[in-house]
């Protein structure tokens, strides 16, 4: 009996794998079946487009249309008004400040003596020679008077005519000399600054006395070399004046033929009228316009992406992004104009172009 159970055990066990095996084929089977019916399913719905890439990513833009606009290229520089006359006067020879004779914002007027260094040893032989003078004129004037009625002789007129002249000349001298202690505006104007104090000594070409002619300014700019032939006399500017919040219309006055070969830039000078808004040293932004076009098609500059292949823009043609190259010219106060590439009437995406690619579905907001 034994015997018998031991032989049936593994029977048995035997038995219970095999039905096992069977179930789990069954059961793959079914899975399988499941999975293909859920695939026919989904490639069903993506060929009718629900659920599909475009309809998920179809991006919301914004756009403008283009038209034919006036369009200003405009060279902006940076700026300084100075004075056409503005000039620091100085004395001629070193010496001590003896008078002051102006003050800051005086009006002065050409040849007036502002100031005075002291000049006493010059002074004292100009004193000395002024009896000898009188006294050489006398017997010159008398000499004159004896030759009229024919008494003395020609000898002893030219003798006293000559030693009234040595004497004049040694003055005139000393009183050139004395000239040079002298500070003397050279134009008409206002006194800007006085760095001369009494009792100090000045040097020539150092401290002295600025005047400045308001009536003759001028604005002063340096343009790079790359734009020689691209500004000429007569090009309308506008001077803007940032700190006082105005500005001024204006035309350029001079164009410098040469460039300067340290800065490899060239001058550009606007003359300005009397404005008494306007003074020395003042900065400004010069606005050079030097190019108009009447039927320009413009877009923001921000707009312009660059490809290998050149400038792309994007546009709006249908429900669709178009990638659209074009061919960019001038560009002024952030926007640019487009030569080729673009159409009157075309819709340009100004945003949600950053991360587009051409044929995207948009959907304009």
């Amino acid at each position: 009996m034994k015997h018998l159970i031991y032989l049936l055990f593994p029977a048995i066990i035997f038995a219970s794998c095999g039905a096992g095996n069977g179930n789990k084929a069954e059961e793959l089977a079914k899975l399988k079946k499941e999975r293909s019916e859920i695939d026919g399913k989904i490639k069903a719905l993506e060929a009718a487009g629900a659920g599909g890439k475009e309809a998920v990513k179809a991006t919301l833009v914004s756009v403008m249309e283009v038209q034919p606009t006036e369009f200003n290229g405009n060279i902006e520089v940076q700026s300084t008004i100075n004075g056409d006359e503005n000039i620091l006067s100085t004395p001629q020879a070193p010496g001590t400040v003896k008078t002051v004779l102006v003050r800051v914002g005086q009006r002065v007027n050409k040849g007036q003596v502002m100031a005075t260094l002291d000049a006493g040893p010059i002074e004292r032989q100009i004193e000395a020679l002024s009896p000898q003078l009188g006294l050489t004129k006398s017997l010159y004037e008398k000499q004159q008077g004896l030759w009229s009625q024919n008494i003395g002789t020609e000898v002893q007129l030219l003798g006293a005519k000559t030693n009234y002249e040595s004497v004049q000349k040694q003055i005139s001298a000393l009183k050139s000399q004395r000239d040079m202690y002298r500070v003397v505006s050279p134009i008409s104007g206002t006194v800007d600054a006085v760095s001369l104090k009494e009792g100090e000594v000045a040097q020539p070409g150092m401290s002295g006395v600025r005047v400045v002619s308001y009536d003759k300014l001028k604005a002063e700019a340096m343009l790079g070399e790359n734009y020689l032939g691209k500004v000429k006399e007569g090009d309308p500017v506008i001077l803007a004046l940032p700190n006082i919040g105005d500005s001024i219309k204006a035309t350029i006055s001079y164009v410098a033929k040469s460039v300067d070969p340290a800065s490899r830039s060239f001058q550009v000078m606007v003359r300005l009228n009397n404005n008494s808004k306007l003074h020395p040293n003042m900065s400004c932004i010069m606005k050079i316009a030097n190019y108009t076009n009447k039927t320009a098609l413009a877009v923001p500059v921000s707009l312009i992406q660059k490809t290998s292949d050149g400038s792309m823009i994007y546009i709006a043609e249908g429900n669709a992004a178009k990638a659209v190259t074009v061919t960019t010219g001038r560009n002024s106060n952030g926007m640019v104009e487009i030569v080729t590439g673009l159409n009157p009437g075309d819709k340009v995406i100004t945003a949600g172009f950053e991360e587009m690619e051409n044929g995207q579905k948009i959907a304009i907001q």
